[in-house]
């Protein structure tokens, strides 16, 4: 039987610093923005979902690891401890613009909107602790014993995470081939890249008969063309001989489609320095 011991350096180290900081920023936000009871919309009920799961997790893996019990789960706990920090990264930062810009309109007067105000700013505090966390647990050049922590992995959780927004933002795509090329194009990539993530949290990439590196540049390469396609496919059927409608709000077809846009090449990207990163890893040996 297991007897818990307790590691005090899970909160004094650097790491769990950041971490205490992001659960009492997290916490400190969602309870301001629950306290106004204006969060009931899609875009609210997100930015609520966010700093809660955020601050549980958080909170999870500190207790984990103040415990020592962490070495007992089947799961390899740098490349998960890694993938989380990066998505907790992203989704508050998405969270960070998108409440201010949908809730906080006009002068900033009342006492409900200062609460608002102060809200968001402990959500902007609270992604600078993730960051901080991400920069720390970064893997340093050359070492590749936690997958997820290197810039590879992490661009992974990146390349995921922005695929989940471009499915948020699609409404209108049947009936034109390219279109269709285009979502089939951000599934296959998302599909993929999430079962990366999982099977290397989940320890099981060993099992792969085939030289792993080599298969993620492989992939890397093939996603880079197949996200090139979608840049020049999507404005093209979406935006030739279309103007935007006035007014355009935002659920109007058109700011989504640009949105998808932006999205687009900004895998694109992250594709391009995953490839460019990956094929150094592999191909690019440092010196003994």
């Amino acid at each position: 039987m297991a007897v818990a011991t307790v590691n005090l350096r899970a909160l004094t180290s650097w790491v769990g610093i950041a971490r205490l900081f992001a659960v009492v920023l997290s916490c400190l936000t969602f309870s301001l923005v629950a306290s106004t009871g204006q969060f009931e919309s899609p875009y609210g009920t997100w930015c609520m979902f966010t700093w809660c799961f955020c601050f549980t997790v958080t909170l999870l893996v500190l207790l984990l690891e103040l415990l020592e019990l962490y070495p007992l789960l089947p799961l390899s706990w740098d490349d998960f401890t890694s993938a989380f920090s990066m998505l907790a990264a992203l989704m508050v930062f998405t969270s960070s613009v998108i409440f201010p810009v949908t809730f906080i309109t006009g002068p900033c007067s009342s006492n409900q909107c200062a609460r608002q105000a102060v809200a968001t700013t402990a959500s902007c505090l609270c992604f600078l602790a993730y960051a901080v966390e991400v920069a720390l647990t970064r893997a340093k050049p050359g070492d590749i014993s936690s997958f997820l922590s290197t810039v590879p992995g992490l661009l992974k959780v990146f390349e995921a995470y922005v695929a989940c927004l471009i499915f948020s933002l699609l409404d209108k795509y049947s009936g034109k081939p390219g279109l269709v090329w285009c979502v089939a194009v951000y599934s296959i990539c998302f599909i993929i890249t999430l079962l990366i993530i999982i099977f290397t949290i989940g320890r099981c990439l060993t099992y792969i008969p085939c030289p792993l590196e080599k298969m993620l540049v492989g992939y890397n390469f093939l996603a880079l063309l197949m996200y090139l396609t979608t840049t020049i496919l999507w404005p093209l059927y979406n935006f030739r001989g279309q103007s935007r409608p006035d007014p355009c709000d935002s659920k109007c077809w058109w700011n989504k489609h640009l949105g998808v846009t932006f999205l687009t090449i900004f895998n694109l990207i992250a594709y391009l320095v995953d490839l460019i990163y990956s094929t150094r890893m592999v191909f690019v040996r440092a010196p003994p």
